[in-house]
C-alpha cells in the first residue's frame, strides 16, 4: 500500500515529504528519542502473522476503551485533502484512515489490545473472517442481521455482487487488485477481460465465479487456492458500495457510508465534517467505536503547522489530533526528549519503504549504466534528515521493510548504510562510459514543506554526478494520481509503500510484476523484467511462507543489482502528537498511524 497514504496490512505507497537540510551528509537527524530496541521489537511485532477469528470474535459491540467517555468535536488537522473516497479508489494511507470511519467491508482487523500491536482478522459486515474447506479455493460468508448503509438500506449480498462487479469497470484505476486477478485466474491489469464494464451493461459474474444465492450469502470460487483471502477482504479498497447509490465516477466524491460516521460536508483542499452515521448498530460491530460526535477536518495543515498547534495544547486544539501527519523534524527531538510532551505522543515502525523511482518508460532510461549511476549518487540522508532523522526513518538497504518477513538486513547493494550522502564519483564515471554526463534528469516531487527540502538536497547531489536536474513540483493531494500515469513527464520520483499483510507477496508483484503496468496501477517504474514476471508466478505458488519469504528476498536482489528500477530512500517510523483532552491514542501497527476508531475527548 501507498504511504500519503498506505500501511503495513492495508496496502499503502506512500507519499514522499522531507525537511530541513539542503545537503547530503553521513548521518541524519537527531539521536535523542531512538531506541534501537524497541524499533526493533516494533518491526518484529509487525512481522507475525495475524490469526483469522471466528463467529464469537466477530461479535460487536467492540470491547469498550478503557475511560472513554461520548460527546465533544474533535479537531483533525491533516496535511493532504481526500483525493478519493470511493473505497474501490483507495490504497493510500490517509485515505485508509478516514475509511476506518466511514466504510465497512466483509472482513477487518480488529485490535485485542490496548497497546495497537495485536490484531485478529474478523467478520465485519460477515459473521466469520472466511469459511473455506478445500484450502481456499471456495471461500463462504454471511452478511449478520441488521447491517445498513447511511441512507437507511439494509445491506445484502447484491451489495456485495455490485461491490466486487464494479472492480472490473475501467473508470476503478487507484485501488488494489489481489481479489479481482484471483478470481479472473491471471496477473496483471488481463482481470478486466472478465467483466470490462463492470455491472453498468447487465453483465454479470457466472456463479462458477461468485455466488449471491440468497440475500445473505456470498461465495467466491477461485481456480487456485487463495488461504489469504481475509486479509485481502479487510483491505479498505474493498468495503462494501451501495447497489442502489452507486453512481460510478460520481461516488468518489459522495459515498454512502456504513461505518459509524457519515460524511456532513466536504470541501476539496478545505475542509471535511464527519458526524455520526444513526444507521451504525455497534452491536454489529467488532472493531469500531463512535465515541466523538463530530470531527472537523481541516486539510493543507504542513506537518509543522500542526505541529505547533498541537504543542500549543489551546482552544479547539486541546481536543486536536491528525489521523497521519507527524511531529515535524524540527521539533521531533524536543517533543521527544520532554516527557511532559512525550505522554501525548505515540510512536512505532512503520512498513513503509521509501523508494526512488527510475522511470522505464523515458528512452533515456534504458541504459542500465545510467540507472546506476542514478542509484549510486543519489542522497538519502536528506531524506532522512527531512522527516526528523534516525527518529523518523532508518536508512535502507533493500525493498523489503524490516517489518516484512524475510528482510535482510546485511543487504546494501548501493552501499547507503555506509555512505548514505551517496557516491557521485563512481555515478559519473558510469555516465561517461554510458556518453551521457550533463544528460537532463526530470525529478517530480511532492509540493509539501517537506518535498521542497529534500529534493533540493538530492538534486545536488545528482548534479554532482553530472546529471542536469530539472524538478518539477506536484500537488500533494493528486501525488499518487499523477506518477501513476503511464505518459507522466517524470524520470525519478519518489513513492513509498508498505505491505498489506505480513508478507512480501503483497510488496514486490504489486510494484514489481510488468503485466500491472497500466494507468493508476502501483508499478510506478513500469519495470517488465521476464525473470521478475517469472520469479512471482513461482514464488506465489510456494505455500510455505518460510521458504517463500527466502525467495522474494532473492527476487529483492535481483531487482537491486540486475534490473535498478529503485533506490530505497527509507525505512519509515512515525512519531505522532495529540491535545492534552485527547483520550485512548494509540498507534495501530496495522494502520501505521493513530487509531481513529478508539479516539474520544476527556
Amino acid at each position: 500500500m501507498s504511504r500519503g497514504g498506505r500501511h503495513a496490512y492495508g496496502a499503502l505507497s506512500v507519499l514522499a515529504a522531507g525537511a530541513l537540510v539542503l545537503t547530503g551528509c553521513s548521518k541524519g537527524g537527531s539521536d535523542s528519542g531512538t531506541n534501537d530496541k524497541k524499533d526493533q521489537q516494533d518491526a518484529r511485532h509487525q512481522q507475525a502473522s495475524i490469526k483469522f477469528g471466528n463467529a464469537a470474535d466477530s461479535t460487536g459491540p467492540a470491547a469498550p476503551v478503557p475511560g472513554a467517555k461520548s460527546g465533544g468535536t474533535m479537531e483533525v488537522l491533516q496535511r493532504d485533502s481526500y483525493a478519493h473516497l470511493d473505497p474501490a479508489q483507495i490504497y493510500v494511507a490517509d485515505q485508509q484512515s478516514l475509511a476506518q470511519l466511514i466504510h465497512r467491508g466483509l472482513t477487518g482487523y480488529k485490535a485485542t489490545s490496548d497497546d495497537g500491536h495485536q490484531h485478529e482478522v474478523v467478520g465485519d459486515l460477515a459473521t466469520d473472517s472466511g469459511t473455506t474447506s478445500d484450502g481456499g479455493k471456495t471461500w463462504k460468508y454471511t452478511l449478520k442481521d441488521g447491517i445498513r448503509f447511511a441512507d437507511g438500506t439494509p445491506i445484502t449480498s447484491a451489495d456485495v455482487r455490485q461491490t466486487v462487479e464494479r472492480l472490473f469497470a475501467p473508470f476503478i484505476t487507484q485501488g488494489p487488485s489481489y481479489l479481482q486477478q484471483w478470481l479472473a485466474d491471471t496477473s496483471g491489469a488481463g482481470y478486466r477481460k472478465l467483466l470490462p464494464d463492470g455491472p453498468y451493461k447487465g453483465r454479470h459474474l457466472p456463479n462458477s465465479v461468485l455466488e449471491t444465492p440468497d440475500a445473505k450469502t456470498i461465495v467466491f470460487h477461485f481456480q487456485k487456492p487463495h488461504p489469504d483471502l481475509p486479509y485481502t477482504l479487510a483491505l479498505a479498497g474493498y468495503s462494501v458500495v451501495s447497489a442502489k447509490g452507486d453512481t460510478k465516477e460520481k461516488y468518489d466524491k459522495n459515498p454512502v457510508t456504513t461505518g459509524p460516521y457519515k460524511i456532513q460536508s466536504f470541501k476539496s483542499g478545505k475542509s471535511m465534517v464527519l458526524v455520526r452515521n444513526p444507521g451504525w448498530d455497534p452491536k454489529t460491530d467488532p472493531i469500531r467505536h463512535q465515541y466523538v460526535d463530530r470531527f472537523s477536518i481541516t486539510f493543507n495543515q504542513q506537518f509543522e503547522t500542526s505541529t505547533k498547534a498541537l504543542l500549543a495544547d489551546s482552544g479547539p486544539d486541546q481536543a486536536g489530533v491528525s489521523f497521519n501527519n507527524q511531529i515535524d523534524a524540527g521539533n521531533l527531538s524536543r517533543v521527544l526528549s520532554d516527557p511532559r510532551l512525550k505522554a501525548r505522543t505515540v510512536s512505532g515502525y512503520q512498513g513503509y519503504v521509501g523508494q526512488m523511482n527510475i522511470n522505464l518508460s523515458k528512452p533515456e532510461m534504458k541504459d542500465i549504466r545510467v540507472r546506476r549511476a542514478i542509484a549510486y549518487a543519489l542522497p538519502v540522508s536528506p531524506f532522512a534528515r527531512a522527516y526528523g532523522g534516525s527518529d523518523a526513518m532508518e536508512i535502507p538497504g533493500g525493498l523489503l521493510s524490516p517489518t516484512v518477513s524475510g528482510y535482510d538486513p546485511s543487504f546494501d547493494p548501493f552501499g547507503k548504510k555506509k555512505n548514505p550522502g551517496g557516491d557521485p564519483d563512481k555515478a559519473r564515471k558510469l555516465l561517461q562510459q554510458a556518453g551521457k554526463l550533463n544528460m537532463k534528469l526530470t525529478f517530480g516531487y511532492i509540493n509539501s514543506n517537506e518535498g521542497q527540502q529534500y529534493s533540493t538536497a538530492m538534486a545536488a547531489g545528482l548534479k554532482k554526478a553530472g546529471f542536469d536536474v530539472q524538478r518539477q513540483e506536484i500537488p500533494s493531494e493528486t501525488y499518487y494520481d499523477q506518477v501513476s500515469k503511464l505518459n507522466n513527464t517524470y524520470d525519478i520520483f519518489n513513492t513509498a509503500w508498505s505491505a498489506d499483510w505480513p508478507s512480501a507477496s503483497t510488496v514486490l508483484p504489486p510494484l514489481y510484476d510488468g503485466r500491472q503496468i497500466a494507468d493508476g496501477a502501483s508499478n510506478y517504474s513500469q519495470v517488465n523484467d521476464p525473470h521478475v514476471n517469472g520469479e512471482i508466478d513461482r514464488i506465489s505458488q510456494i505455500t510455505d511462507p518460510v521458504k517463500a519469504a527466502a525467495e522474494w528476498e532473492k527476487l529483492d536482489k535481483y531487482l537491486l543489482t540486475k534490473v535498478v528500477n529503485e533506490v530505497p530512500t527509507g525505512y519509515y517510523k512515525q512519531a505522532q502528537i495529540a491535545g492534552s483532552k485527547v483520550g485512548g491514542l494509540v498507534y495501530d501497527d496495522v494502520l501505521s498511524d493513530i487509531d481513529p476508531r478508539r479516539l474520544y475527548i476527556k
